[in-house]
Parts: structure tokens; sequence; C-alpha cells
């Protein structure tokens, strides 16, 4: 039962940020993101829950194999900063409608998931290729909002 719950709440806790910040961003996405000028490699609108919902399960996986036998408490740590980042991205760039800010927190975000991915990797590479996919599409998340920034 352990196991089941170390992975378990890691991956709701994922899920439950990612709600919080749909809610948050609704209106934005419904009323301004279909405004903006973006790029031919902007995913369909249908992607991105998919995209996401994958992903937060691999965090939270990541993290359950962590628990159990990591005692590097910064690495831990790291885990909840960039999933805080990753909220914070959501209400700069779409709640306060600001891609420059939304660039700027998303470029730490790519170190700190960058950062998290080494470190993991010396204790359980498991849990660092977990971490891959949400990294892939934080590279392109960057990418996009560079070019909502620079182009609207």
């Amino acid at each position: 039962m352990k196991t089941v719950v170390r992975y378990a709440l890691p991956i709701l806790l994922c899920f439950g940020v990612g709600l919080s910040a749909s809610y948050f961003q609704s209106d934005s996405i419904a009323t301004w993101y279909p405004t903006l000028n973006k790029s031919a490699l902007t995913p369909p609108n249908a992607a991105f829950p998919i995209a996401w919902s994958l992903i937060y399960v691999c965090m939270g996986l990541s993290l359950g194999r962590l628990i159990g036998g990591c005692r590097d408490k910064i690495l831990l740590g790291l885990w909840g900063v960039q999933l805080v980042m990753n909220f914070a991205w959501s209400l700069l760039f779409f709640t306060f409608r600001n891609p420059l800010w939304g660039l700027v927190d998303i470029l730490l975000l790519d170190v700190a998931v960058a950062v998290y991915i080494r470190g993991a990797y010396r204790t359980d590479k498991a849990a660092a290729w977990l971490f891959a996919p949400y990294f892939l599409w934080l590279l392109l998340a960057t990418y996009l909002n560079g070019y909502v920034y620079l182009y609207n």
C-alpha cells in the first residue's frame, strides 16, 4: 500500500496543479489566445490535454521513484519548485496575458527541469528518463512562447 501511495500522491498533485491552472487560464484560452499570431508548429488544441496527462503521470512516477530511496532533499525540493514554476507560467502567460514574463518563467523552468534530470540520473536513471517527455514538451513550449512574444 505504501508503494501505491508513494506513486499516486505525486501524480494526483500534478493533476491538481494542472486542473487549477486550467481554471485560471480558461478565459484567456477562449478569448485571447485564439487572436494571437502563432507558429505553424503550434499543436492542435486537442493535443494539449493528452500531452499534459501523459506528462503529469511521468512527473509523478519520477518523484515516486525518488521518494523511496533518494536522500537528496535538494533534488526532491527541485521537483516541487519546477511544479510551482510550471503553474506560474500558466498564470503569467495566460491569466496575465504576458508572453514576456511567461518566457522568462519558462526559460528558468527549462533550466530547473534540466538540473532535476541531471540530479535524478545519478540516483535513479528511470526517474530521470521519466522527465524526458516533459523536457521535450517544454522546449517546444519555450519556442512557441518566444514566437508569441516576438510576433504579437
